[in-house]
Order: structure tokens, then C-alpha cells, then sequence
């Protein structure tokens, strides 16, 4: 019996997360629809077919006959390893439960609780994404709907009144320029600022420059030792000159 119930739990517990696999995988299409830019008016035989899978496997539904009782010991009975795989997830679990509960206390370990606890999270968590996910499509696809419901009062407003329908144009033609012209405003006060930054800048430099001035004449020789240092970069820069000058005459020679 112990071998059975053994067999019983390993086999239902790799249905569940099979299951978990395949509602996390069609949780990853169906989100998809969120996120579409435009939502038809009405659900898609995509968006239907993903979100009835997700319904079959979230919700109650048994397509195969209970198994026999794990304290059953005739081999005319079908046992527990040959459940259906299309067992939903909440009459799997419900089977997890029954099954720990005929074990005895000895047997039934902590691990196949926290595995089952789990499993009821896991269910839990996925309702209530399904939840979600529908919300937020149903909320999108309202606010589509309506967004085209007001371009197409516009449109059927625009074609039944043609002079209101250009004049509308004029004031749309209008409002472009007065957006340019509000561009072409921006970058000239820029332009204005910079320029008067410079001005500034310009302004401070002949300030240093005049107190420099200033302070070279009013220290005495203070002038005759800036010649000096002038007179002598320039001799220093004749030398450096005629020896370049020399070794090019040398470097052409040798050639």
C-alpha cells in the first residue's frame, strides 16, 4: 500500500506542475494583449482560445473517473498511477489532499506539505493574475473602443459640416505657426543670452587686463624686467632657429 500511495503521490504531483508549466506559459501569451497597441472591439479567437485554456486549467474540471481509495489493495481496480493528465489543477490538488490525509502521521512527511501548501498558493496566485490580466484588457479595449468612437463623431462631423471641416483646418494650420514662431522665439532669447554672456566674459577680461596693467606700473622696474624677459625669448628663439636651420643643411648635404 505504501509503495501505491507512493507511486500515487509522484505521479499526481508531476501532473500539477506540468500544469503550473503550461498555465505560466499561456499566462505569457494572454498578457501579450495588454500591452497591444490596438485592441480590436472586440476579443480576438486568439485572445478567446488562450484565456478558455486558462479557465480549464484553473478551474474545476474532471474528465476522468476518481481513482480507487489508496487503501485499496484489488488488483481488478485501476490504481493511482494511471490517472488522466487532463485532471485540472484544482481536483488535483483535492486529490493531494486526500491522499496525504489516508497517510499516517508517521508516513506523512513535512515536505509533502509544504509541496501541497505550495501548490494551493500557486492555484491561488494564478486566479488571481487571471483576474488581473482580464481587467486590464477589458479596461484597454474600453479605452480604444471609445478613442475610436470620438475620432469617428469627429470624422462623420467633420464630412457632414465642410465648412466647419476647414475651418478646423485653418485653426490646426494656425496653431502649427504659433509653434514655430514660439521655437524661432525660443532659440533667438537664447541666442540674445549668450551673446550677452560674452559680453560679460569680455567685459571682465579687459577689467583683469587694465588692473594688470595697472599693477606692472605702478612696481618700479617692473616694465624694464618684462623687455629683458621679451628680449631674451626672442634671441633664444634666433639660436634654436639657426641650429634647426643648420642641421637641416647638414641632414641635406649628407643625403
Amino acid at each position: 500500500m505504501s509503495i501505491s500511495t507512493g507511486n500515487g503521490w509522484v505521479q499526481l504531483r508531476q501532473q500539477t506542475r506540468s500544469l503550473e508549466a503550461q498555465t505560466d506559459t499561456l499566462f505569457h501569451t494572454y498578457s501579450r494583449f495588454t500591452s497591444a497597441p490596438n485592441l480590436p472591439p472586440k476579443p480576438t479567437e486568439e485572445e478567446t482560445k488562450t484565456e478558455t485554456q486558462i479557465q480549464e486549467l484553473l478551474e474545476k474540471v474532471n474528465t476522468s473517473p476518481e481513482p480507487p481509495p489508496p487503501n485499496t489493495t484489488s488488483k481488478s481496480q485501476r490504481p493511482l498511477t494511471s490517472l488522466s493528465i487532463y485532471h485540472q489543477r484544482e481536483t488535483l490538488i483535492s486529490q493531494l489532499t486526500r491522499l496525504l490525509d489516508s497517510e499516517s502521521l508517521l508516513t506523512a512527511s513535512a515536505l509533502k506539505q509544504n509541496n501541497l501548501s505550495r501548490h494551493r498558493e500557486t492555484l491561488l496566485d494564478h486566479r488571481h493574475t487571471l483576474s488581473r490580466l482580464r481587467s486590464s484588457i477589458s479596461e484597454s479595449r474600453q479605452r480604444a473602443n471609445l478613442l475610436s468612437n470620438v475620432r469617428s463623431d469627429i470624422d462623420a462631423y467633420r464630412s457632414s459640416n465642410p465648412e466647419t471641416a476647414e475651418a478646423d483646418y485653418m485653426l490646426d494650420e494656425r496653431g502649427r505657426i504659433d509653434r514655430s514662431h514660439g521655437v524661432a522665439d525660443s532659440v533667438l532669447s537664447q541666442a540674445y543670452a549668450v551673446n550677452e554672456q560674452f559680453g560679460v566674459q569680455r567685459e571682465m577680461l579687459g577689467n583683469v587686463q587694465r588692473r594688470i596693467v595697472g599693477a606692472a606700473g605702478k612696481v618700479p622696474g617692473i616694465n624694464g624686467l618684462i623687455g629683458r624677459i621679451g628680449a631674451k625669448k626672442r634671441r633664444d628663439g634666433i639660436i634654436l632657429g639657426g641650429f634647426i636651420a643648420f642641421c637641416m643643411l647638414v641632414f641635406l648635404y649628407f643625403m
